[in-house]
């Protein structure tokens, strides 16, 4: 492991009408881009601060176990300075999953040429819509439907989707007929277990790779440093 490189981060207190998610974003973006990776997104929930990152667009591969665990190590100190996470809280640093939520103009963007489902707001017809995302632009959505309020479409139809107009969404795989037994393992976020204080390295589940971080240091830690 390389030594973390000398980064000047801007004071990242919670401003007024700021969501942690927007604030955390903006504090760790041009960290975790020291180490050739991307911030996708952040997720506060439930006391879970999860990080999601991925290798920049358009890559080869998706991001190793090594990197997260750098971007881990790099990110940690940074969030116990500034402090931008009310009250106690678990870090998870992770890989996108195969479904991944698309909630700004550039998870746009990278979506594009994959499945998609675009959950639209309500009065809207049809309120469901399941296709290829075609393109970004001009804040409009163009879908290739092959699905809308879960009736198949003989032909896909092209429908022009105002981002303003949409509620959730998220792109989509088709995991093909569900069989009996023990339910597929999806590639989606779980929860880390808590235990004494200690780091825990990156975990493989599925097409997700996962490092998980107590802060015993911090004062909002999860978890006291054992004796």
């Amino acid at each position: 492991m390389s030594e973390q490189p000398s980064t000047s981060v801007p004071s990242a207190s919670v401003p007024s009408g700021s969501s942690v998610d927007q604030t955390v974003t903006d504090l760790l973006s041009p960290v975790i881009a020291t180490t050739g990776a991307e911030l996708l997104d952040v997720e506060w929930v439930g006391g879970t601060l999860r990080v999601i990152v991925d290798e920049p667009a358009p890559a080869d591969g998706s991001i190793t176990a090594d990197r997260l665990t750098e971007v881990n190590r790099l990110i940690s100190p940074i969030l116990d300075q500034h402090d931008p996470v009310p009250g106690k809280y678990l870090l998870e640093v992770s890989s996108p999953g195969v479904e991944r939520s698309l909630r700004r103009s550039d998870h746009y963007t990278r979506a594009i040429g994959e499945d998609v489902i675009v959950k639209m707001t309500p009065g809207s017809d049809p309120r469901r819509l399941r296709g290829r995302l075609i393109s970004f632009a001009d804040n409009t959505l163009d879908v290739d439907v092959v699905e809308a309020d879960g009736v198949e479409l003989p032909d896909p139809e092209r429908h022009s989707v105002d981002v303003d107009e949409v509620a959730k969404a998220r792109t989509y795989f088709d995991w093909g007929p569900a069989s009996p037994g023990p339910k597929k393992n999806k590639g989606k976020q779980h929860g880390g277990k808590k235990s004494g204080g200690k780091k825990k390295g990156p975990k493989n589940s599925g097409s997700q790779k996962k490092s998980q971080s107590k802060k015993p240091q911090n004062k909002k830690s999860q978890n006291k440093p054992k004796k």
